[in-house]
């Protein structure tokens, strides 16, 4: 069963063993239907269909067909109930969600109906509260569609889905280069325009053509700009082809997010239409990702104070603006594909296909910067657009707004597979390359080194979305033939496309070379294993504290303190401690369970419990240099739920050889006071340190994003207090943060290496 996204966040009190002064801190135009159904068989009923572009067949823009008309329905007042009512007469079960501000294009005619108010249980919508039939101050910018779950009502035999019957709908579009060079390069940025027409291919004539047009095909095939090209280069090769001219006139704003969306005049059969041109040539330029030219790449800068976080593949994920130095999210009210598609290209790629909200990509931290945004679709940055500030009681991060892009097809699924695994979603890692004589043939992964971090790339690779588990030893997948290794030592930094952007070994040396020790990896479509880290900070000041060494053996047992500490006079003697609490929260979807089963969990009879996780925190005290000058970490870790929200109840305790985890809406607290909740400072001299806390740093819990795991603040130690400024949270890591702690009182640089 595959679990929906994890995210923790993790709350850092500095304390002390001892009394302190620690102060506490606290889519455009759809095309329209060109053929109206018949409603005469079903005079006496209310007709309800889906429509609109993208979708599929269980969502869409809710038309109703009302005096011989089809309309929409305003999205002012409308909720889940309404969608209920909406889906069960359309013949589905219920309804998963609800959309507004026209997600799925802007519909046409009549607006039948405003303010509609359901309780849940009406037959129709008809039934329910409204302004009544017409009454409506509303514009086709706020369309209200439907997501049904996708199972029928059981019996219901004559649907009431009335699908828009047109047969002149543009579902795809591509490219056909003609230089046989260019055939084989990936991806394809310049060629013949074709749709998709029947079982083939057909053309689109260039009489008219403009530059909004090759804007909005460029996007759909996830490239940020267009360029002009060579049409005499094509025109002998035009003149030699039979074009068959589907397509004869296209007028795009440049907004549309699909060729669809634009007005289309279709060659209708039997016509006796002559193009009066030849086919439609367009060239479109790559972002910074996927660009081969070197030199252009940095041409090409794409936008540095907007990003996209928490995706499982390229080109999707939350959308975070810096401000200051800061980053923030934006808040999904009104949040829709124009402006979706303005964050798109600014950083490389191409319109949105989807506008994503409600946290849909997990939740952000720190302020929410926007709201309302209401861009046309032509501004260069979201910044550009006009937004609304906001404050904490206007929204969430349960409301942060995602998006999904265009991106250019590579065809990088096409060498890797998974072998021997149960479903699709987990095998033994096997990639096709080819040798001098072009000669491809299927090999493995080394399983050696092989981590987390190198999972999420070849689940990504795969187009499988999150790592759940990285597998070093796969002898229970033995299902192919494939037994040569052809790759070790793999190193990825996370966010590559595919395998092959990876560090590896230029000759393969793998020490366990038998197949059953290839790698492996177990992907999930909807997990997002991502702890979000935050801290209260900036104390005044902190004290060290002393513990007796009589005090500390399951400390030692654990590694827990500093290697002078071996040397010590034990049990005589002191070591000063600087202590702190933390407390992990889940804020996500799903319960957070350990990596490692019942069966591994290693019990600790100094503290009488069983610990189901190694290694889950370092705690680094750093010089100017970023050397460590005193290290802590959770040596091994119990979870469980020591408090939960109004509502929620526990299920994870250590005790007793319990099930262990952290629930939904619950967190672990960790006191100052337990054992390893510390760094051993006996040996720091006074000075101005870099105190860093990094969570899950081995990588043994799969995680979406491993950048956000880490706390650095600025530290003094005058050898009897410690005080604590200038802490960042979140991406500690990032050029932002390294920024903040370059300068401060004291010390004239501290960039970490």
């Amino acid at each position: 069963e595959q679990l929906e996204s994890i995210k923790l966040w993790t709350l850092l009190v500095l304390g002390l063993l001892l009394p302190s002064c620690l102060s506490q801190t606290t889519p455009s135009n759809s095309a329209s239907p060109s053929v109206t159904p018949s409603p005469t068989a079903q005079a006496d009923r209310l007709l309800v269909r889906l429509s609109g572009y993208p979708r599929k067949h269980n969502e869409g823009r809710v038309e109703l067909f009302h005096k011989g008309e089809w309309g929409t329905i305003c999205d002012d007042d409308f909720s889940i109930k309404n969608a209920n009512v909406l889906c069960r007469q359309l013949g589905f079960v219920e309804a998963t969600g609800w959309t507004h501000s026209a997600k799925y294009g802007k519909g046409q005619g009549k607006i039948w109906l405003d303010n509609v108010n359901c309780n849940g249980g009406e037959k129709s919508v008809e039934n329910c509260q409204s302004r009544g039939w017409g009454n409506s101050d509303c514009t086709h910018d706020e369309d209200a569609g439907v997501v049904c779950k996708d199972e029928r009502i059981p019996g219901f035999v004559d649907s009431n889905v009335i699908e828009v019957m047109d047969e002149t709908k543009i579902e795809a579009v591509r490219l056909r280069p003609v230089v046989s060079t260019a055939k084989r390069k990936r991806p394809v940025t310049e060629g013949v325009v074709e749709v998709r027409y029947k079982d083939g291919w057909a053309q689109v004539c260039d009489v008219g053509w403009t530059v909004k047009n090759t804007r909005v095909v460029c996007g759909m095939l996830g490239f940020p700009h267009e360029r002009k090209v060579n049409k005499n280069f094509y025109k002998l090769y035009l003149e030699r082809q039979k074009s068959f001219y589907y397509v004869h006139s296209v007028a795009c704003t440049g907004t549309e997010v699909h060729l669809a969306a634009c007005p289309l005049e279709f060659n209708k059969p039997n016509s006796t239409f002559s193009c009066g041109g030849s086919a439609a040539v367009v060239s479109c330029m790559p972002g910074p990702l996927f660009m081969q030219n070197t030199g252009l790449k940095k041409k090409l800068k794409t936008s540095s104070n907007v990003r996209l976080k928490g995706g499982a593949r390229v080109g999707e994920g939350r959308v975070e603006v810096l401000k200051g130095s800061e980053w923030g999210t934006v808040c999904d009210d009104r949040w829709n594909l124009q402006s979706a598609s303005v964050v798109c290209r600014e950083l490389g790629f191409g319109c949105a296909k989807e506008a994503l909200t409600g946290a849909r990509m997990g939740q952000g931290m720190g302020p929410i910067y926007m709201n309302e945004v209401k861009c046309v679709g032509t501004e260069k940055s979201i910044w550009n657009c006009p937004f609304k500030n906001i404050t904490s009681e206007d929204c969430q991060h349960l409301e942060d707004a995602a998006v999904r892009c265009n991106v250019p097809y590579l065809g990088l699924e096409n060498s890797i597979r998974l072998t021997g695994g149960r479903t699709r979603y987990e095998g033994r890692v096997e990639l096709l390359l080819s040798d001098a004589n072009h000669t491809e043939s299927w090999g493995l992964i080394c399983g050696e080194g092989w981590t987390s971090t190198e999972a999420t790339v070849a689940c990504r690779q795969l187009g499988l979305g999150y790592a759940n588990q990285a597998n070093q030893e796969t002898w229970y997948w033995d299902s192919s033939n494939v037994t040569e290794m052809v790759l070790s030592g793999v190193k990825c930094t996370g966010s590559e496309m595919s395998l092959s952007q990876c560090q590896h070994h230029k000759i393969v040396s793998c020490q366990r070379a038998a197949a059953k020790f290839a790698a492996g990896v177990i992907c999930s479509e909807s997990d997002d294993f991502a702890f979000y880290s935050s801290y209260l900070h900036n104390s005044d000041c902190v004290h060290r504290g002393q513990a007796s060494l009589h005090m500390l053996y399951c400390a030692a047992e654990e590694d827990c303190l500093s290697k002078s500490a071996s040397q010590a006079n034990w049990p005589y003697g002191h070591r000063r401690l600087l202590r702190f609490s933390s407390q992990i929260n889940n804020i996500g979807r799903a319960d957070f369970r350990p990596k490692a089963g019942r069966h591994s969990w290693v019990w600790h009879a100094c503290h009488g419990h069983y610990h189901s996780m190694d290694i889950f925190t370092h705690y680094d005290l750093l010089n100017s240099n970023g050397t460590k000058v005193a290290e802590g970490h959770k040596a091994s870790f119990c979870l469980e739920d020591t408090d939960c929200q109004e509502g929620v109840s526990k299920r994870y305790e250590c005790a007793n050889f319990g099930d262990q985890g952290i629930t939904v809406g619950c967190w672990d607290l960790y006191r100052h006071d337990i054992d390893c909740q510390w760094i051993d400072i006996t040996d720091v001299k006074p000075g101005n340190y870099i105190l860093q806390i990094v969570i899950n740093p081995n990588h043994e819990v799969a995680e979406s994003d491993f950048s956000n795991n880490a706390m650095k603040c600025n530290c003094k130690y005058d050898g009897h207090r410690i005080w604590l400024h200038n802490c960042h949270t979140g991406d500690a890591f990032s050029d932002e943060a390294e920024k903040k702690f370059e300068k401060y009182p004291g010390q004239t640089s501290n960039k970490i290496s």
